[in-house]
């Protein structure tokens, strides 16, 4: 008796006794590897050369972006591009899970930065700086309704709705476009035109770095929304055949509530 095909991961497989068995990707354990080494590589590097040579955290740091790149491209191709990506129910709840868990571990990052900004707040504190704009307000606004937007959509593809659905997919992507605009305009105006950089003390550094990890998020969240939109439009998704739809629509509903965090704690927080 032939056995099924092994598919993307997560998905129901039969073997040659017939017994069912649920194959696990291990793209998310790699990334996870390759992340634990990159922050390992970052922490020594910041110990200083005498404690550790340069070549180690030099060295970890490399290998761990290599291994978390590699392991998140192979987890987005099985859950979002591979042929049996979002059919069926068999591994909906496994990359429901998978994603909550990636979700989590990212949150991590997210507070190490929100720490850091916490410690140089309550030290010695520089001058404060205009960052609250109503280019902020007008972002936020725009993310929010995104998430929105992407939410209701999600329903809509439940329900069998597919016009609704493909509207507001495609309603998410531009507003995500057009936050990613005003963000890149928001850093023209502060480079070029207020000379407000990375090097402008410890506030710089701590704008710059989160909202550019932020920026990542969000253009990574894009990519995935552009991806799912494109394959939409060929029909790929329906009720009960949604997987890439929820996980996409978690990632971007955490990408919202961390910008609204991160405008209150630090465009409000810089401008106290």
């Amino acid at each position: 008796m032939s056995g099924w095909l092994n598919t993307a991961g997560g998905h129901a497989e039969e073997d040659h006794d017939g017994e069912h068995h649920e194959h696990r990707s291990r793209w998310p354990l790699i990334a996870a590897i390759g992340a634990g080494m990159l922050y390992l590589g970052a922490g020594f590097f910041f110990v200083g050369p005498d404690l550790v040579p340069v070549l180690i955290p030099a060295g970890l740091a490399g290998v761990g972006m290599v291994g978390m790149l590699a392991g998140l491209f192979g987890w987005a191709y099985e859950a979002f591009l591979a042929p049996a990506a979002g059919h069926g129910t068999g591994g909906a709840d496994l990359y429901t899970t998978t994603m909550i868990l990636f979700l989590a571990s990212d949150l991590s990052t997210f507070s190490a930065g929100f720490i850091y900004y916490a410690f140089v707040r309550a030290g010695a504190w520089e001058a404060s700086h205009g960052l609250l704009t109503p280019l902020v307000f007008i972002n936020t606004a725009l993310l929010v309704a995104s998430s929105f937007t992407i939410h209701y959509g999600h329903h809509a593809l439940e329900a069998g709705d597919r016009k609704k659905f493909l509207g507001l997919l495609g309603a998410t992507l531009v507003l995500g476009v057009v936050f990613l605009g005003g963000q890149v305009y928001e850093y023209y105006e502060l480079l070029v035109v207020e000379g407000f950089s990375l090097t402008s003390g410890v506030l710089g550094s701590a704008f710059y770095g989160l909202t550019g990890l932020h920026g990542l998020h969000v253009a990574l969240g894009v990519l995935l929304i552009a991806i799912a939109f494109g394959r939409s439009l060929r029909g790929e998704y329906g009720p009960g055949n949604d997987t890439a739809i929820r996980t996409t629509s978690l990632y971007w509903h955490f990408v919202d509530v961390v910008w609204i965090f991160l405008v209150v704690v630090l465009y409000v927080g810089a401008s106290i």
